[in-house]
């Protein structure tokens, strides 16, 4: 059975915009360079909520379990030869 790690994580920009100017826009190239980092650890976007008083996103992610992945076939047959 494939078991998951579950990840939330807050993405905002500058707070004193958020202060100053609910309404501004997040700026979709840093928005994507924080996605895309996530996305080279492995994490897979599941659900994005924009928070209403901030221009803030709520973001939860998920990938599999390291314990999940097959080890190498090189790996196994070192263990047989022990």
């Amino acid at each position: 059975m494939i078991k998951y790690e579950y990840k939330t994580d807050l993405y905002h920009e500058d707070k004193c915009g958020s202060l100053l100017s609910c309404c501004s826009k997040i700026n979709p190239v840093k928005f994507s360079e924080f996605l895309n980092r996530h996305g080279d650890l492995g994490w897979e976007i599941i659900s994005v909520k924009r928070e209403k008083k901030c221009k803030a996103f709520l973001i939860v992610m998920k990938r599999i379990k390291n314990e999940n992945l097959k080890r190498p076939a090189k790996d196994k047959e070192d263990k047989k030869k022990k």
